[in-house]
């Protein structure tokens, strides 16, 4: 089977592609500067060039809180136009035959409580502060069912919960809070710091998912799941506080300082977990790391690649 990967040699995008050569698929990851997806001719271009079987289309411009405040418009262009053009390519290409679209747990209304099940996905508006990113994955489940309505193009959506690995941007102004807390505490501990400022309260629950667990989930469902009427959430369904998160980041990285909260800043939506049933029952997949064990791992590959990391956009 013949892959293309877009955001292929990206954080979770190299993560698919070890995935998929492992078992034994042929692919492809053209970059931006071969092909910007956010121009039709270049992403017709783009397919017609590679000729694969299947798409995983996992490019996405992205942050944490801070990038969505400061470039909304620019997010949502990007990532909006990407969409559009990706299944709009891919049908005038007569060897595609499936898109995986890789999405986010941004995406579910903001509104929801409890863990979120797939079945409220349309339930409510996204939460303002990630309204920008998460409405431009959403969309791409209205997409897939209106390609597959009239010309027949397969296509599945996978929602992600938060990740974190080797890999990621950990530069303040594009990084999740994983990336972002790893690099605070062990940049606290080289400087002997008495204390570590953090954003919020600490009191919001998230749930966190190692980035090689979740593409060996992605490169199953690109096989097994084929639904465009529900998306599959992937995930753990554990929810963990960011105080908790922080303190176990401090404890890995032997900080002993204080962690201070700046309560003047925003926290985000109170709860965001989501329900892994479906994704029990369609895909084999389990995830293999606890959060403390893919933490540790990830503090270690950062420590050793703090320089290259942290130069990374």
């Amino acid at each position: 089977m013949r892959y293309l990967v877009t955001g292929g040699r990206g954080f979770l995008g190299r993560q698919i592609v070890c995935g998929l050569k492992r078992a034994g698929h042929d692919v492809a990851t053209p970059t931006s500067a071969e092909f910007d997806l956010t121009r039709l001719d270049d992403a017709v271009r783009c397919f017609e060039t590679v000729r694969p079987d299947r798409v995983i289309h996992s490019a996405a411009y992205y942050g944490g809180l801070g990038i969505n405040g400061v470039e909304p418009a620019t997010i949502y262009y990007r990532n909006i136009t990407m969409g559009a053009n990706v299944f709009e390519a891919a049908r005038q290409v007569d060897s595609i035959r499936k898109i995986l679209v890789v999405g986010t747990a941004c995406s579910y209304p903001g509104q929801l409580e409890n863990t979120m099940r797939e079945e409220d996905f349309w339930a409510g508006p996204v939460h303002p502060s990630v309204e920008n990113y998460g409405i431009t994955k959403k969309i791409m489940s209205v997409q897939g069912r209106a390609y597959r309505k009239q010309y027949g193009l397969s296509s599945s959506h996978v929602v992600l919960t938060n990740l974190y690995g080797p890999w990621d941007s950990y530069n303040p102004h594009r990084s999740h809070v994983v990336a972002a807390l790893i690099r605070k505490f062990v940049e606290a501990k080289q400087a002997n710091a008495a204390d570590v400022r953090l954003w919020g309260t600490g009191r919001p629950i998230r749930e966190f998912l190692y980035v090689e667990d979740c593409a060996e989930a992605i490169v199953e469902a690109a096989d097994a799941y084929d639904d465009s009427e529900l998306p599959l959430n992937v995930g753990t369904g554990i929810g963990t506080s960011i105080k908790e998160l922080s303190e176990t980041i401090a404890d890995v990285t032997g900080f002993a300082g204080k962690l201070v909260w700046e309560r003047d800043k925003p926290d985000g939506q109170a709860v965001k977990v989501l329900d892994p049933a479906r994704a029990r029952t369609h895909l084999a997949w389990r995830p293999r790391h606890s959060l403390r064990d893919g933490l540790a791992k990830t503090i270690h590959w950062y420590e050793a690649h703090k320089a290259e990391a942290d130069a990374r956009w």
